[in-house]
């Protein structure tokens, strides 16, 4: 079993940055971390994503070129830095973990409880 637990969440203006975490716990058995957001009436979508081996990461065209996905091995901890936030990036972000390198969320097998993200105009 794996607990993930997100932090970093809050209210931003637009442009401006915020650092998301995802520490991971348990038996970590995943290969990949990923990070996804759902707004309000959406379905939940891919953000981001990383391996835990070779740090190889992928993202979704919207966030591409404003945010970065990276993780500590050691303190078992991926972050989503996101710069140059926009309204639209308004939504609760959670991270999960999987052992399928993919976009789909739903082979993702464990899932943090989300934070919330919500840029103001």
């Amino acid at each position: 079993q794996v607990q993930l637990v997100e932090s970093g969440g809050g209210l931003v203006q637009a442009g401006g940055s915020l650092r998301l975490s995802c520490a991971a716990s348990g038996r970590t058995v995943s290969s990949v971390m990923g990070w996804f957001r759902q707004a309000p009436g959406k379905e939940r979508e891919f953000v981001a994503r990383i391996t835990w081996s070779d740090s190889s990461t992928y993202y979704a065209d919207s966030v591409k070129g404003r945010f970065t996905i990276s993780r500590d091995n050691a303190k078992n901890t991926v972050y989503l830095q996101m710069n140059s936030l926009k309204p639209e990036d308004t939504a609760t972000y959670y991270c999960a973990a999987g052992s399928t390198i993919t976009t789909s969320r739903q082979l993702y097998i464990y899932w943090g409880q989300g934070t919330q993200v919500t840029v103001s105009s």
